[in-house]
């Protein structure tokens, strides 16, 4: 990694502007594209690069609905009071699907970092789309990768992998174990991995794949197992939810804080030299035992509770991944801050809360005690 302490022209380390030296030129603000801006990951790494000092910017498709919640609280309206303080951060509309919009998006910001974190990423449901999931996940990446080749400002590039690309392969998984994917979402995934692969090779590009185990957190989407499993418990809790429904109890997984994760996104590509790595908290424990953590922490009992419903069942399982991340701890020095108890327990907290606010809408009237799916 670059040493952060070389001295500007000006004679101020790196990230200090001398108080002798005008505004004007102190060095410019870093810029940032992100795709899948409105995820878990788009959020946190917002948060992360907001942190900074970067600008960023981040495409959004076009949804008759607002899907920018996980946003809210770092959005300033511009038609807000002129005297608060707003955050550089931008959305723009553009698609991974439509390759003239991320032409013009790119074109627009010039970013010095692209993050490719967007893709149709819910493996259940790449077996009922597979042709979108490839368009959006493979193909929207090549065409992100390509915007990128022909800009003309060199940008960096990071490429969000998945553990779910290693597939059947037994663990620990390395930046070395072969893909064996099992559904059409890790077959995608691992397209986009080698067009990255590809371009950095070809063309000399600063292509970067990230190839992270599951990574969650309370802003986790409703419809993946830990955060099913966790809205069910604070529903469980305050009385409006008596069941819920789930799949393979004994699939095994590497579970880590998406909070972290996007940390080692960004440590990638300050590097001197592009590569591909693995990040994972190299524990790994199946859906029971996140059930008995999550549920035991709100003083529950699972088997009460839980239903195993076939239809939750994959065509083709993944039975266990588990990550060997030496590699980043090495060359990036990153590493897990949040444990898996701590993980589960920030999530089931943040889901009695959001529950007990549900409640409070239900009792009143203004909202129907829906069961779970």
């Amino acid at each position: 990694m670059a040493d952060s302490s070389t001295p500007h022209s000006n004679g101020a380390a790196a990230g200090e502007e001398s108080p002798s030296v005008p505004r004007s030129l102190a060095p410019p603000r870093k810029v940032a594209l992100v795709t899948g801006i409105t995820g878990q990951d788009g959020s946190y790494l917002t948060e992360l690069l907001l942190s900074k000092g970067y600008e960023v910017h981040g495409l959004i498709r076009r949804s008759s609905n607002f899907n920018t919640q996980r946003l809210d609280h770092i959005y300033h309206d511009p038609h807000a009071t002129p005297s608060a303080d707003r955050p550089p951060m931008r959305l723009h509309y553009a698609d991974l699907s439509d390759a003239s919009s991320l032409r013009r998006a790119l074109d627009h910001v010039l970013p010095d970092e692209v993050y490719n974190l967007a893709a149709q990423s819910h493996v259940a449901v790449s077996y009922e789309i597979p042709d979108y999931t490839a368009d959006v996940t493979a193909t929207g990446a090549l065409r992100l990768l390509e915007a990128v080749r022909l800009s003309s400002k060199p940008m960096r590039y990071y490429q969000a992998g998945s553990s779910e690309m290693f597939g059947s392969t037994p663990p620990p998984q390395s930046e070395t174990t072969p893909f064996h994917p099992r559904s059409p979402y890790a077959a995608a995934k691992v397209a986009a991995h080698w067009y990255t692969v590809n371009y950095r090779e070809a063309y000399g590009l600063f292509a970067c794949n990230g190839v992270l185990f599951n990574h969650e957190s309370p802003r986790r989407g409703e419809n993946f197992v830990t955060r099913k499993i966790t809205r069910a418990v604070g529903r469980i809790k305050v009385g409006l939810q008596t069941k819920v429904f789930l799949g393979n109890l004994s699939a095994a997984r590497d579970w880590g804080f998406a909070g972290d994760y996007v940390e080692a996104m960004w440590l990638m590509l300050q590097q001197d030299k592009p590569g591909d790595y693995v990040v994972a908290t190299e524990e790994s424990h199946t859906v029971e035992e996140f059930l008995q953590a999550a549920f035991g922490y709100a003083g529950l009992d699972w088997k009460d509770h839980v239903v195993i419903d076939k239809k939750y069942f994959r065509p083709a399982e993944v039975d266990s991944l588990q990550g060997d991340s030496s590699k980043s701890r090495r060359e990036l020095g990153w590493k897990p801050k949040v444990g898996f108890q701590q993980l589960v327990e920030m999530m089931v907290d943040n889901d009695i809360e959001l529950a007990r606010k549900e409640k409070v809408l239900v009792d009143a009237g203004y909202r129907d005690a829906k069961q779970q799916p």
